[in-house]
């Protein structure tokens, strides 16, 4: 620093010398001399120009955003940590399908807070997610051994929309002609509240009873629970071949850490099983994230939902893992699509995997049996003093007859630290898990006001085998696979994760550039605050008064989101994108059935739309008529007026993307919400492209009625490699009466306007545990900086676009030739020069170190890339640098000096093995090959496998563990 700037810095004001607006640096990748080079670039005089160019003047914001001024990080975080501290910690005994349990810290530090593990994209990309893909194998692993069935999906959102995926599934497996469904009404309440939803649009009637009697009824499915709410275990065997008989396929609701014990219910005959892998070391998190299990029989493969990770092999026959059968994705299949599914929980699937790995076979029936005698020492003691458990055989959860004394002994529960169920007026609930202690059953048999000998009923209860009648306990063994076996020391657990990170190419190691999917910057200040115990350890049916900081954070979130969105009012439930979609649809179509027009079920969709919209409008029982898009990528308006005049008596709503999936903003948006009203229909927009409108417009100032935000793209909530994700919908006022509530855990007070209205995720505010993320990044950026945010993302999209529009066509632009956030390059004339496909560009880009941007979406044989405000010119200088340079290299293949399928496009990616595996006989070098350019060698990413061969892993499918050897060879 010179003389001169150390002066200025001293004189500078006390406003300038706090940077209460630091952060905005800190996201943002472009400084201001970057950013007034980049204008000069395309063309633009300033940043005010360029948004004029680009966003039409009729949407834009008259007014900033109402959010308050930008907050330092330290301070945003001690604000958090103040509101955060309201929460009370009671050790929570609810059960309910949330217990607590112990992160294993090296996985909370080496997965968990780790940006190696959370900032990674869905494993689309298999060579460069071999890590990912071997941890989510070795969940589904788990999930086979424990439930005891053939194949396992790679997790779903969480138990409850499981249970309503089941049925779906059922319906389209079942050969019954019925078309009712039977629930065991002792199934957990939340999930009968989600499946109801569910039921409600597909149009199945439900039948509801007690387990047992089930087969009695002529139904196409049905929903077991074992252990059920009461934490009764039963042999379901005779139920379930009852069921068979009549052609029923049977799900069944289940616990891992339970089934590490009990019979699984594979060997009772179940066709699916499912639930949550929470307890598998993932904190409660008030309701989320968690992953959900789902397993069923090999036959069923294409009719699961969710994603499967299988094995396949690579160009060198070596054993490589990838996404099997991807085709079945609701991108492909739209409307119909086995469900709208676009995210699973891989963060949390890996998690729980790991506390597999970590603990193994043995560990894990300590843990388990530890639980299990615990419980049966309280309930023996609680016997003792003259209580009444009707459950004679149970694993963790029973209830306790307490008659007129229920209301007393819950608040005797309280003062001594613990959470209970209040199961009924006359009946408490309590379940023990991993964190319970000895002292805490003697606290509790204190607070019930019974005085024991635990030591002595600790003998007594050894003696009788516990609660688990031994036809119950499971004779098979589990988990045998070495992965399981072989990392139960903290050192070999580092290295194995360690290992795996170091097969995965993440944002901490160069940026992810997809289009439609906001691949930016996760600052450390917002994760923080989600491992908090105040944040991570409340369970999500606690008291509310014991949670009034999570309140009021969600609380504040939902104000931010108000402001940016133009909404009044926000539903917080919906725990992805793809079920933000669908709580949207599921409130338009309450609407009209409250104002006599229930008939109303045409959905327009634009030809360009997600793949999750047709899948979403199917689920919500709406027929979907596709709208067409004119020749530069808008909606055809004449299309769309006429299609909405002729459906005018049924039309429901339109489906339509804001900034359009093709990268544009239209010009006619407004005019288009206009023409949907006109004949009674409703604007869902999908909230997917948000990042190009927060502070420039909004979806209400445009003419929405609903939005769904991505979190996770605008909001900062980091990918986790492929879920979480959280889905919040912004509502109009005529529409908030409709929105989600929750059967157990009402979601605001007793005069709230949807009070009642069924749920569409299993915890009331969703994945709450990772909103903080997003309060911390409003806050920390303020009103200004989130325009700015908007503003750079903007600029960025065109950089790219107008640096490689010269050697790969830009397929749409805006009326002044400008691209909104993200740019579509169309490569099929490439692939019709010299055979070189977009998939052969995404490849070979793993060789420069760059994950490639979305393929074939929205327009096939195109790639559409998304910079993201978070980097810096150096960074997208390097990648249109690596685009350039393939383009070279394909124009090497035009002019005839490279085969056409011999080249280093064909070849890609390279892999260490190449170099050292035989005589080097391609017609380019080595240096080429695997570093094409000077920088690439500095931060060198080596792909662990070849190219993969997809048809290979798809006509043979295996989707558990293979041998050991298989991945050394």
């Amino acid at each position: 620093m010179s003389n001169t700037d150390l002066s200025s810095a001293l004189k500078a004001p006390l406003a300038q010398l706090e940077q209460r607006d630091a952060f905005i640096g800190r996201h943002i990748g472009p400084n201001p001399a970057e950013i007034a080079e980049m204008l000069a670039a395309i063309g633009a005089s300033s940043l005010d120009a360029l948004i004029d160019q680009t966003v039409p003047t009729g949407i834009r914001l008259a007014a900033p955003l109402p959010i308050a001024a930008p907050t330092p990080e330290h301070e945003a975080l001690a604000g958090l940590r103040a509101i955060a501290s309201k929460n009370v910690m009671r050790k929570s005994l609810i059960g309910m399908g949330y217990y607590g349990t112990h992160t294993p810290a090296v996985v909370l530090r080496n997965v968990m807070e780790n940006p190696g593990w959370y900032t990674a994209y869905t494993p689309y990309q298999a060579e460069i997610a071999q890590g990912r893909l071997e941890a989510l194998l070795n969940y589904q692993q788990m999930v086979i051994d424990l439930t005891g069935m053939e194949l396992a999906n790679a997790s779903l959102l969480d138990e409850a929309t499981a249970a309503a995926e089941a049925m779906t599934m059922a319906r389209r497996v079942s050969k019954s002609k019925s078309n009712a469904f039977f629930i065991d009404e002792a199934c957990f309440p939340q999930t009968i509240d989600v499946v109801k939803t569910r039921a409600q649009y597909f149009g199945f009637e439900l039948v509801f009873g007690a387990a047992a009697d089930a087969a009695a009824h002529e139904v196409f499915g049905a929903l077991l629970q074992y252990p059920n709410e009461r934490g009764e275990i039963a042999d379901l065997t005779d139920v379930i071949a009852g069921l068979k008989a009549k052609g029923a396929v049977t799900a069944v609701a289940s616990d891992l850490m339970a089934l590490v014990l009990l019979k699984p219910p594979a060997q009772m005959g179940a066709d699916i099983v499912l639930g949550s892998a929470q307890r598998f070391g993932v904190p409660m998190g008030f309701g989320g994230p968690h992953a959900a299990f789902f397993a069923t029989r090999e036959a069923n493969v294409r009719a699961m939902p969710g994603r499967i990770i299988g094995v396949s092999k690579d160009a060198r026959g070596k054993t490589a893992l990838r996404m099997t059968l991807q085709t079945r994705e609701q991108h492909i299949r739209r409307e119909k699509a086995n469900s709208n599914i676009c995210t699973s929980q891989v963060l949390l699937a890996n998690m729980s995997g790991f506390y597999a790995v970590y603990h193994g076979p043995e560990g894990l029936r300590t843990i388990a049996a530890r639980i299990h005698r615990l419980a049966a020492i309280l309930a023996a003691g609680l016997r003792q003093g003259g209580f009444e458990i009707p459950a004679v055989a149970f694993f963790d959860t029973f209830q306790v007859q307490t008659g007129g004394r229920t209301d007393t002994l819950v608040a005797a529960c309280d003062n001594a630290g613990f959470n209970v169920r209040r199961a009924s007026d006359t009946a408490i609930g309590v379940s023990i898990d991993e964190t319970t202690t000895a002292n805490d059953v003697r606290a509790l048999l204190a607070a019930f006001g019974v005085a024991v000998d635990l030591d002595a009923l600790d003998v007594a209860v050894s003696k009788a085998g516990g609660a688990i009648p031994p036809a119950l306990l499971r004779g098979d063994a589990i988990l045998s696979h070495p992965v399981f076996n072989m990392h139960h020391t903290e050192h070999e657990m580092l290295r194995y994760l360690k290992k795996l990170q170091n097969r995965d190419l993440a944002l901490d190691h160069s940026m992810i550039s997809l289009g439609s999917c906001t691949m930016k910057l996760n600052a450390t200040s917002e994760m923080i605050p989600v491992t908090w115990p105040e944040f991570a350890g409340l369970h999500p049916f606690a008291p509310r008064e014991q949670a009034s900081g999570y309140i009021e954070m969600i609380e504040g979130l939902a104000d931010y989101l108000k402001a940016a969105t133009g909404f009044p009012a926000i539903c917080m439930q919906p725990n992805s994108g793809a079920q933000g979609e669908y709580a949207g649809l599921v409130t338009i179509r309450r609407y009209h059935a409250s104002r006599g027009e229930a008939h109303r079920d045409i959905c327009l969709i634009p030809r360009s739309a997600h793949g999750t919209n047709p899948a979403t409008a199917q689920m919500c029982g709406m027929e979907v008529v596709v709208v067409a898009c004119d020749d530069t990528g808008n909606v055809d308006v004449s299309d769309l007026r006429a299609k909405a005049e002729q459906y005018a008596q049924r039309l429901a709503a339109l489906m339509i993307t804001y900034p359009s999936t093709h990268g544009v903003f239209e010009e006619s948006i407004r005019e288009i919400c206009v023409i949907v009203h006109q004949f009674g229909g409703q604007v869902y927009m999908d909230g997917a492209n948000l990042n190009a409108q927060v502070g420039l417009t909004s979806p209400a100032t445009i003419g929405a009625d609903v939005s769904h935000m991505n979190l996770h793209k605008t909001f900062c909530i980091p990918h986790g490699g492929g879920g979480p994700g959280m889905g919040p919908i912004g509502l109009a006022a005529h529409l908030a009466p409709f929105m989600a509530d929750h059967a157990v855990a009402g979601t605001g007070n007793d005069s709230r306007p949807n009070k009642g209205q069924g749920a569409v995720s299993a915890a009331p505010f969703g994945s709450a545990s990772i909103l903080p993320i997003s309060w911390m990044y409003i806050r920390m950026m303020g009103g200004t900086g989130l325009k700015r945010a908007t503003e750079v993302a903007i600029l960025n999209a065109n950089y790219v676009a107008s640096r490689l529009g010269e050697h790969y066509p830009v397929l749409y632009t805006g009326s002044q030739g400008r691209v909104a956030h993200e740019c579509i390059l169309d490569i099929r004339p490439i692939k019709a020069a010299t055979g070189i496909s977009e998939v052969d560009i995404a490849k070979r880009l793993m060789d420069y170190g760059f994950h490639a941007p979305t393929m074939s979406f929205p327009v096939a044989g195109t790639i559409m890339v998304e910079p993201t405000e978070s980097e810096d010119l150096g960074e997208l200088d390097r990648f249109i640098e690596a685009m350039i340079t393939i383009r070279n290299e394909i124009r090497e293949i035009e002019a005839g000096r490279w085969a056409a399928d011999s080249n280093p496009l064909k070849h890609a990616p390279h892999t260490q093995a190449d170099f050292f595996d035989g005589e080097w006989v391609r017609p380019y070098s080595k240096e080429q090959a695997a570093f094409p350019l000077p920088w690439v060698a500095a931060n060198k990413f080596w792909p662990s496998v070849n190219r993969i061969d997809d048809v290979y892993g798809d006509r043979n499918l295996f989707c558990a563990c293979v041998p050991m050897d298989d991945y050394a060879g």
